[in-house]
């Protein structure tokens, strides 16, 4: 059996290319006493990986050179040389990396009560991103009823639940997207109460707009100058979740820090960042609740799915380009 890899070649200075990667066929080895063969199905991208690939001191060490590139990923186990923990057909889940079979004696991973077609949503709206959105919004946020919740990057995996989580606790939601088509999908299937297109409309008139009293909860997945005007709405006690500044990872040159920080001192507002990884106990508890509200209707998902481990770059690519909704995931079984 062979096995089809991404294998990070090269630290990219600004936007990742085609020499950061390089796509690798090895034959895989006999399993030694007590490993696994998992068959990887789906591996989660995500604006996170960009962050990964920098030699810098992070919230996780960066993915090494000539190692498989690091992503989220979850697939069957096919064949079990003497592990207890697992059984062949179970499905697992963990950080397999870009690649489309993993060996391993089973540490971090963990079995998912799913069946196939069923897979992506447990690397989107139970995986990594519906974490980040569940956490980020109820315990960094501290949403209560009434709320006025603005979220940038708003049809992405992580914002698209934030907003919807936000309506269930009974907040006024305002997304901010970029284009009409993702606007409309936040309002109309996903029932925020407005969204803004940040290409098409001017950010503060706009938020002068549709937040005229301001706003109590920012969740964060963009950074530069969405974040920078969001500031400047701030009411009394206000609370700002970074997430994430998908607008400053490809920067070659400094990135672009709030000018409206001063906002925080007069509104007396807090600026938090959000790792996910600080939950990981809890992920247990968020998924039941989750799972409750997808049953009763009030919360939904989309994926958006490429075929081809092959196709890795240009997947990739729409991570930053926006053409795509919701959680972007490639199908790298053949």
């Amino acid at each position: 059996m062979t096995n089809k890899q991404i294998i990070f070649k090269q630290r990219p200075s600004g936007y990742p290319d085609e020499n950061t990667w390089k796509l690798q066929t090895s034959v895989l080895p006999e399993l030694a006493e007590g490993e696994l063969l998992i068959q990887q199905h789906y591996i989660s991208l995500d604006p996170a990986m960009r962050g990964w690939m920098n030699d810098s001191k992070s919230y996780i060490p960066p993915v090494e050179i000539n190692a498989v590139m690091r992503s989220g990923s979850i697939g069957i186990v096919i064949k079990n040389n003497g592990n207890p923990k697992f059984e062949i057909g179970d499905i697992v889940t963990s950080w397999g990396g870009v690649q489309q079979y993993v060996i391993t004696k089973g540490e971090g991973w963990y079995k998912v009560d799913t069946d196939l077609k069923n897979m992506p949503k447990h690397i989107g709206m139970f995986g990594m991103p519906g974490m980040t959105a569940y956490f980020g919004i109820l315990e960094v946020g501290k949403i209560k009823k009434g709320d006025i919740v603005l979220i940038s990057g708003a049809a992405g995996a992580v914002g698209s639940i934030v907003g919807q989580i936000a309506k269930i606790k009974g907040c006024k939601v305002i997304g901010i997207a970029g284009s009409d088509e993702k606007c409309n999908y936040l309002t109309y299937d996903l029932g925020f109460d407005a969204a803004i297109n940040y290409k098409t409309e001017n950010i503060y008139t706009a938020l002068k707009k549709k937040c005229p009293e301001g706003i109590d909860v920012f969740f964060d997945n963009v950074g530069g100058k969405i974040l920078d005007a969001a500031l400047s709405k701030l009411r009394m006690h206000a609370r700002v979740v970074l997430c994430g500044a998908i607008s400053q990872y490809n920067n070659k040159a400094k990135i672009q820090g709030p000018s409206n920080y001063l906002s925080l001192l007069v509104t007396r507002s807090t600026m938090q960042g959000m790792v996910v990884m600080d939950y990981t106990k809890r992920f247990g508890e968020a998924g039941k609740q989750m799972g409750e509200w997808l049953k009763e209707g009030k919360l939904q998902s989309k994926e958006a799915i490429f075929n081809g481990i092959e196709n890795f770059q240009d997947t990739y690519e729409r991570l930053f380009t926006g053409d795509k909704k919701g959680k972007l995931i490639l199908k790298v079984i053949e």
